[in-house]
C-alpha cells in the first residue's frame, strides 16, 4: 500500500493578497503626492529666484540711470528664461536728503501678486550731507 503524505496547499489567501494590494496602493499614492508637491515647490523656487534676480537688476539699473534717482514710478517688461516678467519700481525720498529708496516688485502677469519684492537705496549724485545735521561731523562729544 502506497504511503500517503498529507499535502497542504501553500500560498496566500485572497484576504492576504487584498491587504497587500491595499498597503501597496496607499504607499504609491503617498509617493506620487510627494513627488507632485516637490515638483510644484521646485517651480515656485525657480520663479522666486528669477524674480529676485530681475528685481536686483532693476535696482542696479535705476542706480545707474542718469536721472534714475528722481522720485516717481516706473515699470517695464523683461524677458528671462523664455518668459516675460513685469516689474514695477517706486523711487521715493528718505529721511536722509542724500539717499533715495527704490522698491521693486516683479510678477508674471498684471493680475497676479508679486513673486518677489526687493528694496534698495541709492545716493543722489552731487548732493552733500549737511554737516550741522551730523553730530559726528563736529568731532562728536
Amino acid at each position: 500500500m502506497p504511503l500517503r503524505r498529507s499535502v497542504r496547499a501553500r500560498g496566500f489567501t485572497l484576504l492576504e493578497v487584498l491587504v497587500a494590494l491595499f498597503v501597496f496602493a496607499v504607499a504609491m499614492t503617498v509617493l506620487v503626492q510627494s513627488g507632485t508637491h516637490r515638483a510644484q515647490n521646485l517651480d515656485y523656487l525657480r520663479d522666486r529666484t528669477l524674480a529676485s534676480w530681475i528685481a536686483a537688476d532693476r535696482i542696479t539699473g535705476i542706480r545707474l540711470e542718469p536721472d534714475g534717482v528722481d522720485t516717481g514710478s516706473r515699470d517695464g517688461e523683461v524677458d528671462m528664461a523664455r518668459r516675460t516678467w513685469l516689474w514695477e519700481a517706486e523711487v521715493s525720498a528718505t529721511e536722509d536728503d542724500t539717499v533715495r529708496r527704490i522698491e521693486v516688485a516683479v510678477r508674471l502677469d498684471e493680475d497676479s501678486e508679486p513673486i518677489a519684492r526687493m528694496t534698495g537705496f541709492a545716493p543722489i549724485p552731487d548732493v552733500v550731507a549737511d554737516a550741522d545735521a551730523d553730530p559726528d561731523a563736529e568731532g562728536g562729544p
